[in-house]
């Protein structure tokens, strides 16, 4: 399984303070939102990432994440000239999908909550079709939006719809099969030269091949996408590290406790961020049994 995140397009609905700086590089309380979906896709067991930037912003990226090794993953990079929409994403990854299948995750996007390691495993194996999840928010009509038969079973998905058929948003996360790279690239584009993702969705939804996974209560869903989301998304991280002491989306853990690095390589990296807080963090679950606490994201 190949793990792709989408951070191009101009972020226009943070100007001005996206005309200086990638959206996915502004601090969500303590730490790039880029690490959100990037720490997804690890905790998701997806160690080969591609990144796909903007040319302008590129060079920032990389020096933030390097090619991964440091977490034991593998970062490649690509860029999107235009923001041509969502899908054309696997058409710009198609050489680094290859044989293999895929799962998107945009860069704006924060998802949080009990069992969410275990849920996203389960889910994030080779299998045929295509796998979504839907989140219940007030607001549908600024999303996608699935709605479901009396069996619960996904029956139609719409494009930020004027008048919603429920109140089901799909998240930016998405897991295909192979034949998604043909998919996007037979999908027509809109007005805009937009290749949108509802229409990749609509298309495994008709050949009986997508599986809509709803998340409950449990879990936690965040845009990050505006000035207001953003801010609602830092207090939510700061508010949930404050009471517990833990901190979300870090991929120093993570790649710790998901065995992808020793301790001596999270010391490595402890040591390198002693000056802050966050180093400090890293050297006292050093000093914990890594199985002794649930994974968390």
């Amino acid at each position: 399984m190949k793990g792709i995140i989408l951070a191009g397009g101009t972020g226009s609905r943070l100007y001005p303070i996206t005309r200086v700086v990638s959206k996915q590089l502004l601090p969500v309380y303590d730490k790039p939102m880029i690490y959100f979906p990037l720490t997804t896709l690890m905790l998701s067991g997806i160690r080969d990432i591609q990144i796909i930037t903007t040319k302008e912003h590129q060079q920032a990226f990389q020096t933030l994440l390097g090619n991964g090794h440091q977490w034991g993953i593998n970062i490649s990079w690509c860029v999107q000239d235009e923001p041509n929409g969502i899908a054309e994403a696997f058409i710009l990854s198609e050489d680094f999908i290859g044989d293999d299948h895929c799962t998107l995750a945009l860069g704006d996007n924060i998802l949080f909550g009990n069992g969410l390691v275990g849920l996203l495993q389960s889910i994030m194996k080779p299998t045929l079709g295509a796998t979504v999840f839907a989140y219940r928010v007030k607001d549908p009509e600024n999303y996608g939006v699935v709605s479901f038969n009396n069996e619960g079973l996904g029956i139609d998905i719409e494009e930020k719809p004027k008048h919603p058929k429920s109140n089901y948003a799909l998240i930016g996360l998405y897991c295909y099969d192979n034949n998604v790279v043909k998919i996007a690239r037979d999908v027509k584009p809109t007005l805009n030269n937009e290749k949108h993702i509802t229409d990749i969705n609509n298309h495994y939804l008709k050949q009986g091949n997508l599986h809509v996974q709803s998340l409950g209560r449990g879990y936690a869903w965040l845009d990050a996408g505006t000035v207001e989301s953003l801010h609602n998304a830092s207090a939510f991280v700061r508010s949930v590290e404050s009471r517990q002491g833990i901190k979300i989306a870090c991929p120093e853990e993570i790649a710790w406790r998901m065995g992808y690095i020793t301790d001596s390589d999270l010391n490595i990296l402890a040591e390198n961020l002693i000056s802050s807080g966050y180093g400090h963090y890293l050297k006292e679950i050093l000093l914990e049994d890594r199985k002794k606490y649930d994974i968390i994201n």
